[in-house]
Protein backbone atom coordinates (compact mmCIF):
# COMPACT_ATOMS: atom_id res chain seq x y z
CA UNK A 1 0.00 0.00 0.00
CA UNK A 2 1.46 3.40 -1.01
CA UNK A 3 2.03 6.31 1.33
CA UNK A 4 -0.74 8.26 -0.36
CA UNK A 5 -3.36 5.56 0.24
CA UNK A 6 -2.04 3.98 3.44
CA UNK A 7 -2.89 5.05 6.96
CA UNK A 8 0.52 6.70 7.36
CA UNK A 9 0.11 8.87 4.27
CA UNK A 10 -3.44 9.61 5.32
CA UNK A 11 -2.48 11.05 8.71
CA UNK A 12 1.25 11.64 8.99
CA UNK A 13 1.66 14.38 6.40
CA UNK A 14 3.15 12.69 3.34
CA UNK A 15 0.19 13.65 1.21
CA UNK A 16 -0.49 17.28 2.22
CA UNK A 17 -3.95 17.91 0.70
CA UNK A 18 -5.19 14.48 1.68
CA UNK A 19 -4.25 15.19 5.31
CA UNK A 20 -6.03 18.52 5.24
CA UNK A 21 -9.31 16.84 4.34
CA UNK A 22 -8.84 14.07 6.91
CA UNK A 23 -7.99 16.46 9.74
CA UNK A 24 -10.83 18.81 8.81
CA UNK A 25 -13.41 16.02 8.93
CA UNK A 26 -11.92 14.58 12.14
CA UNK A 27 -11.88 18.00 13.82
CA UNK A 28 -15.51 18.62 12.92
CA UNK A 29 -16.51 15.24 14.36
CA UNK A 30 -14.58 15.83 17.60
CA UNK A 31 -16.11 19.29 18.07
CA UNK A 32 -19.60 17.91 17.41
CA UNK A 33 -19.09 15.08 19.92
CA UNK A 34 -17.70 17.43 22.56
CA UNK A 35 -20.57 19.87 22.12
CA UNK A 36 -23.10 17.05 22.40
CA UNK A 37 -21.74 16.04 25.83
CA UNK A 38 -20.90 19.51 27.20
CA UNK A 39 -23.72 21.63 25.73
CA UNK A 40 -26.42 19.41 24.21
CA UNK A 41 -28.63 22.38 23.40
CA UNK A 42 -26.01 23.69 20.96
CA UNK A 43 -25.24 20.35 19.31
CA UNK A 44 -27.29 21.15 16.21
CA UNK A 45 -24.77 23.78 15.06
CA UNK A 46 -21.62 21.61 15.02
CA UNK A 47 -23.66 18.77 13.52
CA UNK A 48 -24.58 21.07 10.67
CA UNK A 49 -20.91 21.98 10.34
CA UNK A 50 -20.07 18.25 10.19
CA UNK A 51 -22.55 17.77 7.36
CA UNK A 52 -20.98 20.67 5.43
CA UNK A 53 -17.42 19.49 6.05
CA UNK A 54 -18.24 15.91 5.07
CA UNK A 55 -19.93 17.11 1.89
CA UNK A 56 -16.87 19.21 1.06
CA UNK A 57 -14.52 16.34 1.88
CA UNK A 58 -16.55 13.92 -0.22
CA UNK A 59 -16.19 16.24 -3.22
CA UNK A 60 -12.52 17.03 -2.58
CA UNK A 61 -11.30 13.53 -1.72
CA UNK A 62 -13.94 10.84 -1.45
CA UNK A 63 -11.60 8.02 -0.43
CA UNK A 64 -9.97 9.94 2.42
CA UNK A 65 -13.32 11.15 3.72
CA UNK A 66 -14.68 7.62 3.67
CA UNK A 67 -11.65 6.32 5.57
CA UNK A 68 -11.97 9.12 8.13
CA UNK A 69 -15.64 8.38 8.69
CA UNK A 70 -14.88 4.66 8.97
CA UNK A 71 -12.18 5.32 11.55
CA UNK A 72 -14.54 7.61 13.48
CA UNK A 73 -17.25 4.94 13.46
CA UNK A 74 -14.78 2.35 14.76
CA UNK A 75 -13.53 4.62 17.53
CA UNK A 76 -17.11 5.50 18.49
CA UNK A 77 -18.08 1.82 18.64
CA UNK A 78 -15.13 0.86 20.84
CA UNK A 79 -15.71 3.91 23.04
CA UNK A 80 -19.38 3.13 23.51
CA UNK A 81 -18.55 -0.46 24.46
CA UNK A 82 -15.96 0.75 26.95
CA UNK A 83 -18.35 3.29 28.47
CA UNK A 84 -21.07 0.65 28.81
CA UNK A 85 -18.63 -1.65 30.60
CA UNK A 86 -17.47 1.10 32.98
CA UNK A 87 -21.04 2.20 33.68
CA UNK A 88 -22.25 -1.34 34.40
CA UNK A 89 -19.39 -2.05 36.78
CA UNK A 90 -19.65 1.32 38.54
CA UNK A 91 -23.41 0.99 39.09
CA UNK A 92 -23.05 -2.57 40.42
CA UNK A 93 -20.30 -1.81 42.96
CA UNK A 94 -22.66 -0.80 45.83
CA UNK A 95 -24.39 -4.19 45.59
CA UNK A 96 -21.05 -6.01 45.69
CA UNK A 97 -19.93 -3.88 48.62
CA UNK A 98 -23.14 -4.68 50.49
CA UNK A 99 -23.22 -8.43 49.83
CA UNK A 100 -19.63 -9.27 48.97
CA UNK A 101 -19.26 -12.65 47.30
CA UNK A 102 -22.70 -13.60 48.64
CA UNK A 103 -24.08 -11.95 45.52
CA UNK A 104 -22.73 -14.94 43.61
CA UNK A 105 -22.58 -17.65 46.28
CA UNK A 106 -25.39 -17.30 48.85
CA UNK A 107 -27.75 -20.31 48.65
CA UNK A 108 -29.51 -20.46 52.03
CA UNK A 109 -32.13 -18.38 53.77
CA UNK A 110 -33.68 -15.39 52.04
CA UNK A 111 -31.99 -14.96 48.68
CA UNK A 112 -33.62 -11.86 47.23
CA UNK A 113 -35.51 -9.22 49.20
CA UNK A 114 -35.17 -5.47 48.85
CA UNK A 115 -36.71 -4.90 52.29
CA UNK A 116 -33.93 -6.74 54.18
CA UNK A 117 -31.87 -5.96 51.97
CA UNK A 118 -30.50 -9.27 50.62
CA UNK A 119 -29.51 -9.86 47.03
CA UNK A 120 -28.21 -13.19 45.79
CA UNK A 121 -28.06 -13.91 42.07
CA UNK A 122 -27.63 -17.66 42.53
CA UNK A 123 -31.29 -18.57 41.72
CA UNK A 124 -31.23 -16.38 38.62
CA UNK A 125 -27.88 -17.75 37.46
CA UNK A 126 -29.15 -21.30 38.01
CA UNK A 127 -32.39 -20.57 36.14
CA UNK A 128 -30.45 -19.03 33.26
CA UNK A 129 -28.12 -22.05 33.15
CA UNK A 130 -30.97 -24.59 33.07
CA UNK A 131 -32.92 -22.67 30.42
CA UNK A 132 -29.77 -22.27 28.30
CA UNK A 133 -28.87 -25.97 28.53
CA UNK A 134 -32.37 -26.95 27.43
CA UNK A 135 -32.25 -24.44 24.58
CA UNK A 136 -28.81 -25.67 23.49
CA UNK A 137 -29.97 -29.29 23.59
CA UNK A 138 -32.70 -28.34 21.14
CA UNK A 139 -30.96 -25.80 18.90
CA UNK A 140 -27.52 -27.42 18.55
CA UNK A 141 -28.38 -30.88 17.15
CA UNK A 142 -31.43 -29.77 15.19
CA UNK A 143 -29.61 -26.71 13.86
CA UNK A 144 -26.57 -28.67 12.70
CA UNK A 145 -28.77 -31.36 11.14
CA UNK A 146 -30.81 -28.72 9.33
CA UNK A 147 -27.66 -27.00 8.07
CA UNK A 148 -26.22 -30.29 6.77
CA UNK A 149 -29.48 -31.11 5.01
CA UNK A 150 -29.80 -27.70 3.34
CA UNK A 151 -26.17 -27.48 2.22
CA UNK A 152 -25.44 -31.11 1.33
CA UNK A 153 -28.65 -33.03 0.69
CA UNK A 154 -31.50 -30.78 -0.33
CA UNK A 155 -32.17 -30.26 -4.05
CA UNK A 156 -31.66 -26.77 -5.43
CA UNK A 157 -35.36 -25.89 -5.43
CA UNK A 158 -35.73 -26.88 -1.77
CA UNK A 159 -32.57 -25.02 -0.78
CA UNK A 160 -33.80 -21.85 -2.48
CA UNK A 161 -36.99 -22.03 -0.42
CA UNK A 162 -35.63 -23.21 2.93
CA UNK A 163 -32.72 -20.80 3.29
CA UNK A 164 -34.78 -17.57 2.99
CA UNK A 165 -37.55 -19.05 5.14
CA UNK A 166 -35.13 -19.86 7.97
CA UNK A 167 -33.55 -16.42 7.80
CA UNK A 168 -37.03 -14.88 8.01
CA UNK A 169 -37.73 -16.93 11.16
CA UNK A 170 -34.62 -15.43 12.75
CA UNK A 171 -36.21 -12.02 12.41
CA UNK A 172 -39.45 -12.86 14.24
CA UNK A 173 -39.65 -10.72 17.42
CA UNK A 174 -38.95 -12.59 20.63
CA UNK A 175 -42.20 -11.41 22.19
CA UNK A 176 -44.07 -13.38 19.52
CA UNK A 177 -42.26 -16.58 20.43
CA UNK A 178 -42.81 -15.87 24.10
CA UNK A 179 -46.53 -15.28 23.68
CA UNK A 180 -46.92 -18.48 21.64
CA UNK A 181 -45.02 -20.39 24.32
CA UNK A 182 -47.20 -18.89 27.04
CA UNK A 183 -50.49 -19.51 25.24
CA UNK A 184 -49.75 -22.98 23.81
CA UNK A 185 -46.88 -24.75 25.57
CA UNK A 186 -47.79 -23.49 29.03
CA UNK A 187 -51.36 -24.63 28.65
CA UNK A 188 -50.29 -27.96 27.15
CA UNK A 189 -47.93 -28.67 30.07
CA UNK A 190 -50.66 -27.69 32.53
CA UNK A 191 -53.32 -29.89 30.90
CA UNK A 192 -51.18 -32.95 30.19
CA UNK A 193 -48.72 -32.95 33.11
CA UNK A 194 -50.51 -30.98 35.79
CA UNK A 195 -47.89 -28.23 35.96
CA UNK A 196 -48.74 -24.70 37.10
CA UNK A 197 -49.97 -22.46 34.31
CA UNK A 198 -47.52 -19.70 35.26
CA UNK A 199 -44.71 -21.37 33.35
CA UNK A 200 -41.54 -23.40 33.86
CA UNK A 201 -37.89 -23.38 32.85
CA UNK A 202 -38.57 -26.30 30.51
CA UNK A 203 -41.07 -24.24 28.52
CA UNK A 204 -38.70 -21.28 28.45
CA UNK A 205 -35.85 -23.50 27.25
CA UNK A 206 -38.02 -24.98 24.48
CA UNK A 207 -39.12 -21.55 23.30
CA UNK A 208 -35.62 -20.06 23.38
CA UNK A 209 -34.26 -23.15 21.63
CA UNK A 210 -36.79 -22.63 18.84
CA UNK A 211 -35.77 -18.97 18.67
CA UNK A 212 -32.07 -19.82 18.43
CA UNK A 213 -32.61 -22.56 15.85
CA UNK A 214 -32.77 -20.29 12.76
CA UNK A 215 -29.53 -18.57 13.79
CA UNK A 216 -27.72 -21.87 14.24
CA UNK A 217 -29.02 -23.26 10.95
CA UNK A 218 -28.17 -20.15 8.94
CA UNK A 219 -24.63 -19.62 10.28
CA UNK A 220 -23.76 -23.34 10.25
CA UNK A 221 -25.06 -23.69 6.69
CA UNK A 222 -22.85 -20.82 5.56
CA UNK A 223 -19.85 -22.49 7.23
CA UNK A 224 -20.54 -25.86 5.62
CA UNK A 225 -21.12 -24.31 2.20
CA UNK A 226 -17.77 -22.50 2.40
CA UNK A 227 -15.81 -25.77 2.59
CA UNK A 228 -13.75 -26.00 -0.66
CA UNK A 229 -15.27 -28.27 -3.25
CA UNK A 230 -11.86 -29.86 -3.94
CA UNK A 231 -11.93 -31.49 -0.50
CA UNK A 232 -15.29 -33.09 -1.20
CA UNK A 233 -14.30 -34.11 -4.72
CA UNK A 234 -11.10 -35.71 -3.46
CA UNK A 235 -13.01 -37.74 -0.90
CA UNK A 236 -15.52 -38.94 -3.47
CA UNK A 237 -12.72 -39.78 -5.90
CA UNK A 238 -11.12 -41.99 -3.26
CA UNK A 239 -14.31 -44.05 -3.03
CA UNK A 240 -16.08 -42.46 -0.06
CA UNK A 241 -19.86 -42.21 -0.19
CA UNK A 242 -21.66 -38.90 -0.05
CA UNK A 243 -22.61 -39.46 3.59
CA UNK A 244 -19.04 -40.42 4.54
CA UNK A 245 -17.75 -37.29 2.83
CA UNK A 246 -20.23 -35.15 4.74
CA UNK A 247 -19.51 -36.66 8.16
CA UNK A 248 -15.74 -37.22 7.82
CA UNK A 249 -14.65 -34.30 5.62
CA UNK A 250 -17.20 -31.50 5.27
CA UNK A 251 -18.49 -31.16 8.83
CA UNK A 252 -15.04 -31.47 10.49
CA UNK A 253 -13.60 -28.92 8.04
CA UNK A 254 -16.43 -26.50 8.89
CA UNK A 255 -16.28 -27.23 12.62
CA UNK A 256 -15.07 -23.75 13.56
CA UNK A 257 -18.01 -22.14 11.78
CA UNK A 258 -20.46 -24.72 13.12
CA UNK A 259 -19.23 -24.23 16.68
CA UNK A 260 -19.52 -20.46 16.23
CA UNK A 261 -23.11 -20.98 15.10
CA UNK A 262 -23.90 -23.02 18.22
CA UNK A 263 -22.24 -20.44 20.48
CA UNK A 264 -24.21 -17.66 18.80
CA UNK A 265 -27.38 -19.62 19.47
CA UNK A 266 -26.36 -20.18 23.08
CA UNK A 267 -25.53 -16.48 23.40
CA UNK A 268 -29.02 -15.61 22.25
CA UNK A 269 -30.45 -18.07 24.74
CA UNK A 270 -28.43 -16.52 27.58
CA UNK A 271 -29.48 -12.98 26.70
CA UNK A 272 -33.10 -13.63 25.80
CA UNK A 273 -35.48 -11.45 27.78
CA UNK A 274 -39.04 -11.12 26.56
CA UNK A 275 -39.82 -14.82 26.14
CA UNK A 276 -38.64 -15.51 29.70
CA UNK A 277 -40.55 -12.51 31.09
CA UNK A 278 -43.79 -13.57 29.41
CA UNK A 279 -43.59 -17.21 30.49
CA UNK A 280 -41.98 -17.18 33.95
CA UNK A 281 -43.40 -15.88 37.20
CA UNK A 282 -41.28 -13.68 39.46
CA UNK A 283 -39.89 -16.51 41.63
CA UNK A 284 -36.51 -15.68 43.19
CA UNK A 285 -35.85 -19.01 44.91
CA UNK A 286 -33.89 -22.07 43.85
CA UNK A 287 -35.99 -24.98 42.55
CA UNK A 288 -36.47 -28.04 44.74
CA UNK A 289 -34.67 -30.23 43.76
CA UNK A 290 -32.09 -28.22 41.87
CA UNK A 291 -32.45 -30.28 38.70
CA UNK A 292 -36.18 -29.67 38.52
CA UNK A 293 -36.49 -28.15 35.05
CA UNK A 294 -40.23 -27.79 35.58
CA UNK A 295 -39.62 -25.23 38.32
CA UNK A 296 -40.34 -21.56 37.88
CA UNK A 297 -37.06 -19.95 38.90
CA UNK A 298 -36.49 -16.56 37.33
CA UNK A 299 -33.59 -15.91 34.92
CA UNK A 300 -31.12 -13.02 34.96
CA UNK A 301 -32.75 -11.25 32.04
CA UNK A 302 -36.30 -11.67 33.30
CA UNK A 303 -35.15 -10.44 36.74
CA UNK A 304 -33.95 -7.17 35.25
CA UNK A 305 -36.96 -6.73 32.97
CA UNK A 306 -39.55 -7.47 35.66
CA UNK A 307 -38.07 -5.43 38.53
CA UNK A 308 -36.32 -2.39 37.09
CA UNK A 309 -39.47 -0.25 37.05
CA UNK A 310 -39.86 -0.26 40.85
CA UNK A 311 -36.20 -0.57 41.83
CA UNK A 312 -34.14 2.13 43.50
CA UNK A 313 -30.99 2.42 45.59
CA UNK A 314 -29.21 -0.83 46.30
CA UNK A 315 -32.00 -2.78 44.61
CA UNK A 316 -31.16 -1.05 41.34
CA UNK A 317 -27.45 -1.68 41.95
CA UNK A 318 -28.20 -5.41 42.38
CA UNK A 319 -29.95 -5.41 39.00
CA UNK A 320 -26.85 -3.84 37.49
CA UNK A 321 -24.84 -6.65 39.11
CA UNK A 322 -27.05 -9.10 37.21
CA UNK A 323 -26.21 -7.15 34.06
CA UNK A 324 -22.51 -7.51 34.81
CA UNK A 325 -22.90 -11.29 35.15
CA UNK A 326 -24.72 -11.43 31.81
CA UNK A 327 -22.08 -9.23 30.18
CA UNK A 328 -19.21 -11.40 31.42
CA UNK A 329 -21.02 -14.58 30.36
CA UNK A 330 -21.64 -13.39 26.80
CA UNK A 331 -18.08 -12.06 26.60
CA UNK A 332 -16.80 -15.48 27.67
CA UNK A 333 -18.87 -17.18 24.98
CA UNK A 334 -17.49 -14.79 22.37
CA UNK A 335 -13.90 -15.39 23.43
CA UNK A 336 -14.56 -19.13 23.49
CA UNK A 337 -15.85 -19.09 19.92
CA UNK A 338 -12.77 -17.17 18.78
CA UNK A 339 -10.49 -19.67 20.54
CA UNK A 340 -12.25 -22.62 18.89
CA UNK A 341 -12.00 -20.94 15.49
CA UNK A 342 -8.28 -20.25 15.84
CA UNK A 343 -7.65 -23.79 17.09
CA UNK A 344 -9.46 -25.35 14.15
CA UNK A 345 -7.65 -23.07 11.69
CA UNK A 346 -4.31 -24.26 13.05
CA UNK A 347 -5.45 -27.87 12.96
CA UNK A 348 -6.69 -27.62 9.37
CA UNK A 349 -3.68 -25.64 8.19
CA UNK A 350 -5.51 -22.34 7.82
CA UNK A 351 -4.25 -18.86 8.37
CA UNK A 352 -4.27 -19.10 12.20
Amino acid sequence: MSAETGLGGWIDGSAGGVNAVAWLVALALVVAAGTFFLAPGLAAYPLGAVAIVVAYGWLADEATTARTLGLAATVATVSVLGLITIYLVAKSLPAFRLMGLDVLTKTDGTLWASSVPVYSLVPMIWGTLLATLIAAAIAAPLGIAGAVFISEMAPDWARSLLKPAIEMLAGVPSIVYGFIGFALLNQFMADEFGLPTCGSLFVVGCVIGAMALPTVVSVAEDAITSVPGQMKDGSLALGATGWQTTTDITVPAAFSGVSAAVLLGVGRAVGETMAAVVILANVTELPEPLYDVFGNTITLTSLIASQYDNASGTHMNALFAAGVVLFVTVLGLSLGSQYVERRMQRKLGGSG
